[in-house]
């Protein structure tokens, strides 16, 4: 965890209640005591870097090696960049070269920590060190992932509010499904470890077996994951075991993406113990909105409301011009969370995002997440989509997201994805790739059928491509809409 607080409290846990458990992984158990040793270890490894000086980047598999690595780093007092492990060499070295990292840490699974490429050398050690810090990257579906500096009061204030909120403490077993480059992890595991609790990590080569991931949420009291967990869950466990083996889970927690309705109904059978949320939040923002699913979400379907403001979060609906839009409205959603980062490391690239406050808001720096929302005349808040998943076909706006929406409310389609395919006359027309349910008959007919009564003429794909087997998916379990598109390209006409 990257601040002073959390490592005083790993090591009062580790004094107090060595032989707690902390980690487990492929059912190996380590506690509390075992962790403390393997980052002493990993310390030894990285000892011929700076303390306290440049940052460093550390990669590897999701492992209890990575976690005890960079446990080392932030004792060294070391800024840690910690990016996706499947990024290209070149786009390594960029944020490597940007965020000024003295070593690249490669961390194998058995054996730990190996300074792969260490630049003390080039570097001027009279630098003064800013102290132990994380810093995280977004997407970079736009380009160059940005790099995200979590502020560490900020990242305390997260730990505070997410263990309440959650009840994690001793004795509380917290699923991490995520990677551990992802701001999801604050919760799973760093928060985890601030209070006691015992993290339950999903091996990443794991992570799409369905029956695996239910034995491991059998055990598990918190479950924050992005809705393929959840799909794959309840496509594995069978009605009959559900309410005896799955009755463990007190908070399941919904982020990332879209829940279908129809698996919303299926989570509520699967986790009868449990209260159900839907999470929304930003890399820069962390964690502003919450939801807690009702009886009324169940029998309504439709898309979940992405809820109210977390206590300490400022949030507004904003027009074009950032005016402060009031009622029934929709727009793009800015907010200010007590545990938003300042800006990105590079400066240049806040412009437009990290705004001073819009008229009518208490002073701060709010950002502007991109996101559409809109609310209705009962206060309710519902997430449209991205800002930049709008297209517009023969002159019309159409919202992406919207259209999967509908497609996905049809209960023979498990995912969908729409994107935009060149046309030498339209300029983009839409294609539709969905999959349906096992033993499921639906045909392209039928579910263009399905939209004609649900969408606008010009919102309706042109091509809906019925598929049996599941969508490419990112890393951290999103459809890969890039990759959908790219292997249809050849459609252009």
């Amino acid at each position: 965890m990257p601040t002073e607080s959390f490592l005083a409290s790993f090591a009062e846990r580790v004094r107090g209640a060595a032989g707690a458990p902390a980690l487990r992984c492929n059912g190996e158990l380590i506690s509390y005591g075992e962790l403390d040793g393997l980052a002493v270890s990993a310390a030894a490894e990285l000892a011929g870097l700076s303390a306290g000086g440049y940052p460093v980047c550390v990669l590897g598999k999701k492992s209890p090696r990575l976690v005890a690595t960079l446990l080392a780093c932030f004792r060294a007092g070391h800024r840690v960049l910690l990016p996706p492990n499947d990024l290209g060499a070149a786009t390594l070295a960029q944020l490597c070269e940007q965020a000024e990292c003295e070593a690249v840490v490669a961390v194998d699974v058995a054996t730990g920590p190996v300074v792969r490429v260490n630049r003390g050398a080039e570097l001027d050690k009279r630098r003064t060190g800013h102290g132990p810090g994380l810093m995280l990257t977004t997407s970079g579906s736009t380009g160059l992932p940005k790099i995200v500096p979590l502020r560490p009061a900020a990242v305390d204030a997260f730990v505070d509010w997410a263990a309440g909120q959650f009840g994690i403490g001793p004795g509380s077993v917290v699923l991490n499904y995520a990677p551990l480059n992802f701001d999801l992890c604050l919760l799973d595991v760093w928060t985890s470890l601030a209070r006691g609790a015992c993290v339950e990590l999903v091996d990443q080569d794991l992570a799409t077996q369905g029956g695996h991931l239910a034995r491991l949420v059998a055990r598990s009291h918190v479950v924050q994951a992005v809705p393929m967990l959840f799909r794959l869950v309840t496509d594995a466990v069978t009605d009959t075991v559900a309410d005896s083996v799955l009755d463990s889970v007190r908070h399941a927690v919904f982020t990332g993406d879209v829940m279908p309705a129809e698996l919303i109904r299926a989570v509520r059978s699967l986790l009868p113990g449990a209260r159900l949320y839907n999470l929304y939040g930003c890399t820069e923002t962390n964690d502003s909105f919450l939801h807690r699913v009702d009886d009324e979400d169940v029998r309504r379907g439709g898309p979940l409301p992405i809820g109210v403001p977390i206590a300490g979060v400022t949030a507004a609906i904003v027009g074009p011009a950032g005016e402060v839009l009031s009622g029934a409205v929709s727009g793009e959603l800015v907010v200010r969370t007590p545990f938003q980062c300042d800006g990105y490391l590079d400066p240049a690239l806040d412009q437009g995002r990290f705004v001073p406050a819009p008229a009518g808001l208490p002073d701060g720096t709010y950002y502007r997440t991109g996101d559409l929302v809109s609310r209705d005349e009962d206060g309710r808040v519902t997430l449209l989509g991205r800002a930049d998943y709008h297209v517009k076909v023969r002159g019309v706006r159409i919202n992406l997201q919207e259209v999967e929406a509908v497609i996905a409310e049809h209960d023979e389609i498990d995912e969908v994805a729409v994107v935009t395919i060149p046309d030498a006359v339209a300029g983009v027309r839409l294609h539709a790739v969905a999959r349906r349910r096992e033993g499921s008959t639906i045909n392209g007919l039928q579910l263009r059928q399905h939209c004609a009564a649900r969408l606008v003429r010009t919102a309706i794909p042109g091509r809906l491509e019925i598929v049996e087997e599941p969508l490419p998916r990112t890393s951290t379990g999103k459809i890969d809409r890039n990759a959908v598109r790219n292997a249809r390209l050849d459609l252009a006409s």
